[in-house]
């Protein structure tokens, strides 16, 4: 059984399975607020051509409705369940793009795979004084390999429980700033997320492509060093588990026996 996965930025991946291509929230933005893109081109328009979407929560660097239209009409988007009552332009996007709300739990058909939504530790609030709420959501893409895109989150206890069997763990290792808040994974805990999943292998994600304008010269570590930090951590947390740290816009395919 094999997965391609190719690494375009921050948590936009594109997962390739069983003749199925899936886009991981998609941010195709050279700025977005007071954050600019560093490192890494925008992918090409052809990274828009895919059968469907997962959106993991509603903060603008995951959930962006500029990116979204990007897609080609009728591409179906998953998207935690409330994020059409909290996001006027994913409602906008409605007629446009097959959006569908899922929760944890949920089973969704995409060709040959089945997606699975999976819980996440993490604000899932559109701003911090939003009204509306919608809960983060990790999934697990299950095909050829089962493959777990954590979105945005932090560690939690049920966490390999609610997970379950995987091959592949595409996990956030950094963030967009010089300090990570609560529900964010590091180089450490991302570590010991992929110690608690088993996994076969790791993509590190979410890290060294956006920061904030007039703060490069702040902690520039966090920046530059989460991938190789998380690589270092994990062959001492997780020494079975290979790590594929991937430059922007670089794919990999593993071949992968089958999960247990």
């Amino acid at each position: 059984m094999s997965v391609e996965i190719t690494w375009w930025g921050h948590a936009t991946a594109t997962v390739r399975d069983s003749g199925v291509t899936l886009l991981t929230d998609p941010l195709f933005a050279r700025r977005l607020a007071h954050l600019r893109r560093r490192r890494g081109e925008l992918p090409p328009d052809s990274v828009a051509e895919v059968d469907a979407v997962v959106v993991s929560h509603l903060h603008a660097d995951h959930l962006h409705p500029r990116s979204l239209a990007r897609l080609a009409p009728g591409t179906r988007v998953l998207v935690p369940r409330g994020a059409l009552a909290a996001v006027a332009g994913l409602r906008r996007l409605r007629g446009r793009l097959r959006v569908e709300e899922v929760g944890v739990g949920d089973r969704v058909r995409v060709g040959e795979l089945t997606v699975r939504a999976v819980p996440a530790a993490h604000d899932g609030r559109r701003l911090p004084v939003a009204r509306h709420r919608a809960p983060a959501l990790g999934y697990v893409i299950e095909g050829e390999a089962r493959t777990y895109f954590a979105g945005d989150t932090g560690l939690f206890d049920a966490m390999a429980e609610e997970v379950g069997a995987v091959d592949v763990a595409l996990l956030p290792v950094g963030g967009w700033g010089p300090y990570l808040g609560e529900g964010h994974l590091d180089a450490g805990r991302a570590a010991e997320a992929l110690a608690r999943l088993s996994a076969a292998c790791a993509v590190p994600v979410h890290y060294g492509t956006y920061w904030p304008i007039g703060l490069d010269a702040v902690r520039p570590h966090e920046f530059h060093s989460p991938g190789d930090e998380f690589a270092r951590l994990a062959a001492r947390t997780a020494p079975a588990s290979a790590v594929h740290r991937l430059g922007h816009g670089e794919s990999i395919r593993l071949g992968l026996g089958a999960v247990g």
